[in-house]
């Protein structure tokens, strides 16, 4: 931590670190699991470094199973399935009605082959489901423009998902702080540059909850934790204002595949956000958009939906998702007084709360 915030993070009182959690990251999942933390009786402070170390920052905010579900990561199916779950409860405490952005998603495809793979994606979900979510069934490209008007009447068809959701991830994050400061958490604008320098301010039995994304791994070292392995995905989204001029935005949630590429069009109170491409990046700083990635994005965008094209484009952002090998993100204690948040990919938003339940369960001692 830089020298001017450690005394703004020292905790005086003769009893410190009875029951104290400092919360190194202020993106959802940090956010989250401080709001939990303080409602089981925890005396929560949560170190932020900002909008750039966020991953959820730059996000659509889709909670669901179906558009996340693939082949191989049946783990990863089950943990979002049984998250999405507790997502109702979540916004509930939040107080914010506005936070969800749609209640249903739209699955469609523009051409023969996109149709088959989102039926074999479908199959697989379907067969992985707990058959009392099941809220899955085909659709023609009829019903989707009767659902949608302002979609092409190219489509050929697929899947409405009752019950995936979608929610506006920066009202998420400026709900998620006013509610955990409301539960008496103490959030600061700090960086953290050192475990050891943080752990100084600190009496002897304060926990820490580490849930910086990638910057988790600077700071977990490797003696304490071998197997925290993560790498960054870089991922570009758009955000796009309605104008006086355009179609209003969908009420879905509309995840398409255009000629083998995917693309989701995700509504906010003033227009849409575009999302996302996916490619593996070397470099941990590595946040701007580039000119091919965005160009696709509008594109196939645009082929799904043409009324678009009178839209502004008001921002082109990228960010950086940790990820592991497997596809599960970690949530363990690596020693008596730190635990780790991180690695949740592309499906940081979709696993907060039962990330928040699962460190809560660590902080308690049940998984220790």
């Amino acid at each position: 931590m830089s020298h001017q915030d450690q005394h703004a993070n020292r905790v005086d009182d003769p009893d410190r670190g009875t029951r104290a959690l400092t919360v190194v990251g202020g993106g959802v999942i940090g956010l989250t699991c401080a709001l939990a933390a303080a409602d089981a009786g925890w005396r929560v402070r949560v170190l932020d470094a900002g909008h750039a170390e966020r991953a959820s920052w730059v996000a659509g905010g889709m909670l669901g199973s179906l558009g996340e579900g693939q082949p191989g990561e049946e783990a990863a199916l089950e943990l979002s399935v049984e998250s999405v779950r507790r997502w109702p409860a979540l916004v509930k405490r939040l107080d914010e009605p506005a936070v969800v952005t749609a209640t249903d998603s739209l699955f469609v495809a523009t051409g023969a082959a996109d149709a088959e793979y989102l039926r074999h994606l479908a199959d697989f979900v379907w067969a992985h489901q707990p058959r009392t979510d099941s809220t899955l069934s085909a659709v023609t490209g009829r019903e989707i423009r009767a659902l949608e008007p302002a979609l092409s009447s190219r489509l050929v068809g697929g899947y409405r998902a009752v019950g995936e959701w979608s929610v506006d991830n920066r009202l998420l994050l400026f709900a998620l702080r006013r509610t955990a400061e409301a539960a008496g958490v103490q959030v600061v604008d700090a960086r953290v540059e050192s475990l050891a320098d943080l752990r100084a301010d600190l009496g002897p039995a304060a926990q820490l909850l580490v849930a910086a994304g990638l910057g988790s791994l600077a700071l977990v070292s490797a003696t304490l934790m071998r197997e925290l392995r993560l790498h960054a995905a870089k991922g570009e989204i758009l955000r796009l204002r309605r104008t006086r001029l355009s179609v209003p935005p969908p009420t879905h949630v509309v995840r398409a595949r255009v000629h083998g590429r995917a693309v989701y069009l995700v509504p906010r109170a003033d227009g849409i956000v575009v999302g996302a491409t996916q490619y593996e990046t070397g470099d941990f700083s590595d946040r701007t958009p580039q000119a091919g990635g965005v160009a696709d994005l509008l594109a196939d965008a645009i082929e799904v939906m043409p009324g678009l094209r009178t839209y502004e484009l008001v921002e082109a952002a990228a960010g950086l998702r940790p990820c592991t090998a497997d596809g599960l993100p970690v949530i363990a204690r690596v020693d008596a007084n730190t635990v780790v948040a991180t690695g949740h990919g592309r499906n940081g938003i979709v696993l907060a709360p039962i990330t928040a339940e699962r460190v809560v369960d660590i902080l308690e001692g049940e998984h220790q």
